[in-house]
């Protein structure tokens, strides 16, 4: 009798956390939303820049010289790196 009485009450409490844990707060939405709307945003302007230093180093030398070809073919690296963390998907090599 007493072992079924604490496993009635075990199982009681254990349900009451479950349901506490599971529910968020709209204070705690609005984060999440704010955090969602944040990582769009900077996957957009990554994408934005991406396009813009393709364009910058297919000018090639005719514009730029060797150096300065070769720092915007880093930033151009770097920014691809961070747009596929954002992703989530493997950098590309």
């Amino acid at each position: 009798m007493k072992k079924s009485a604490i496993m009635i009450i075990a199982a009681l409490m254990v349900s009451a956390t479950m349901t506490a844990f599971s529910q968020q707060t709209p204070g705690d939405k609005v984060i999440c939303n704010l955090a969602a709307q944040n990582c769009l945003n900077t996957v957009d302007i990554l994408q934005k820049r991406l396009k813009k230093l393709n364009a910058e180093v297919k000018k090639g030398t005719k514009v730029y010289s060797a150096e300065e070809l070769k720092k915007i073919e880093q930033k151009l690296q770097e920014t691809k790196d961070l747009l596929d963390k954002l992703e989530g998907t493997a950098p590309g090599k």
